[in-house]
């Protein structure tokens, strides 16, 4: 019997990683780990660039979340210029922001998520995927489709692409939107809300289907972070950062510039992906969840009248402070609902076609920091530049990185649970994949840090031939 069992590649997720069991002499599983495999080193390859080309360069870093880079890259340049967007560039940054919360999130659920939900975990991989989905439930895959349909056109009709658009700027954005393109969006927002509502009744009507499930993927106390408006509410463009315990205890409550005493790194040897740890508990005892499940627990409400219905009937079901994992899917239609009904009301609002959209200054101070929530999580940006506005080093914090410690508990703990050495079937290895799916990780951009992982770089030419290579 094998001691070590690797599931290579983890499928249906964002970027390349594997997942490594291993057995006890008894079959048992005695450890697992999340690994991911693939490196960018974006923190690396922005030193030496000029401030304003930063949030087009941070867009780079992925092509499902760039406006969430986008976003949180400008405001660290609005703080290094000392400057205010006018309310119309941040309502503008806010709209384009929820845009892809939406559509993000439904790429997660419809396309990734939703095989294992529709066709059970243990159904034939033939079927089980979203070509199957697409098949034997063509109105949920039409669903998933139009949802992101809407957020990538809002995307493009605001910044003018639907992938890296170059539109938000340091100050602002680079030109008002236009009364066509607002009645545009507007116009797409009854079927998205309809969408929106057919799969969130298809979700709870299927529950008890996955009652082992939602029992044991990721399922222990741990902290939650997001950030927060002033009344406490649901925030994704700007707020403070709370933090609060498995039973509702506030743990912390902070502005994003002293996010260092309290979110602690660290590199991991068997990762390129950097865990993050709260401070004040140490890395043994720090770990905390962010994303759609953190945003319903850490907030009192989202602050929108659907959105807040469904919150109260999905805490009435699992209580105020819910420790699954699993529920990552639901909340996300939530988050869903919420950016459908948050878009509406900034598109209703006359002043969105104001035409003074950004704010113009020099380098005013060497250092920088911009947070946003990401449809993963809280995404934060630290620039130091020069007198000059040349990023001199430049430190980013993913969701996926603030998830780091928490997948690797869940893999141990969903493989604990399901895998048996004695007789290991493709089932048991699609739960342990399937965990990680609920945390939607985006391990492109969460790969910035050399860590202490083996390296082995090669250049090589046209032909095939290998010109050099470095390894570590």
């Amino acid at each position: 019997m094998a001691n070590e069992i690797t599931i290579d590649p983890v499928t249906r997720i964002e970027g390349h990683a594997r997942i490594r069991i291993g057995l006890s002499d008894a079959g048992q599983v005695a450890d697992a780990q999340f690994q991911v495999t693939q490196f960018r080193g974006f923190e690396k390859i922005c030193q030496g660039r000029p401030l304003a080309e930063m949030p087009s360069l941070m867009a780079r870093i992925c092509g499902i979340c760039p406006v969430s880079h986008l976003i949180a890259s400008a405001k660290a340049c609005d703080d290094i210029l000392a400057v205010k967007p006018p309310k119309v560039g941040e309502d503008l940054r806010a709209l384009m922001n929820l845009a892809q919360i939406v559509q993000s999130n439904a790429l997660s659920l419809f396309h990734l998520a939703s095989p294992d939900l529709l066709f059970g975990f243990d159904a034939d991989p033939a079927t089980r995927n979203i070509v199957g989905v697409a098949k034997l439930h063509p109105q949920l895959a039409m669903d998933g489709i139009y949802l992101r349909k809407f957020g990538q056109h809002a995307i493009e009709l605001l910044g003018g692409k639907r992938i890296h658009p170059a539109w938000i700027v340091p100050g602002g954005v680079e030109s008002a939107l236009t009364a066509a393109k607002r009645d545009e969006i507007r116009a797409m927002i009854p079927e998205a809300y309809a969408a929106a509502d057919r799969a969130l009744a298809w979700y709870k009507n299927n529950l008890l289907n996955w009652a082992e499930e939602a029992e044991t993927f990721g399922s222990f106390q741990s902290a939650f972070m997001s950030l927060v408006d002033a009344e406490g509410n649901v925030a994704h463009y700007d707020g403070r950062l709370r933090v609060v315990d498995h039973d509702g205890t506030l743990l912390a409550d902070f502005d994003a510039h002293d996010y260092a005493d309290y979110i602690g790194e660290y590199t991991d040897e068997a990762s390129f992906l950097k865990p993050t740890y709260f401070k004040p508990r140490g890395i043994e005892n720090g770990l905390y969840r962010v994303g759609t499940l953190a945003r319903a627990v850490v907030a009192e409400r989202f602050g929108t009248p659907r959105a807040d219905a469904e919150l109260d009937a999905f805490r009435s079901r699992f209580g105020r402070y819910p420790s699954s994992s699993f529920h990552y899917h639901q909340t996300r239609l939530l988050d869903i609902l919420y950016g459908i009904e948050r878009m509406e009301l900034y598109l209703d609002d006359p002043e969105i076609l104001a035409t003074r959209v950004a704010s113009h200054a020099e380098v005013n101070r060497n250092v920088g920091i911009g947070v946003a929530e990401a449809p993963r999580g809280t995404l934060i940006h630290h620039y130091v530049v020069d007198d000059d506005g040349i990023i001199q080093t430049a430190n980013l914090i993913i969701a996926t990185g603030h998830n780091a410690a928490a997948m690797n508990a869940s893999v141990l703990q969903v493989a604990r649970h399901f895998v048996k050495g004695e007789r290991i079937e493709e089932g048991m290895l699609n739960r342990v994949e399937a965990v990680i799916r609920c945390y939607d990780p985006c391990l492109s951009c969460s790969t910035h840090a050399m860590g202490q992982m083996p390296l082995h770089i090669s250049l090589v030419s046209s032909d095939g031939e290998v010109l050099d290579e470095v390894r570590r």
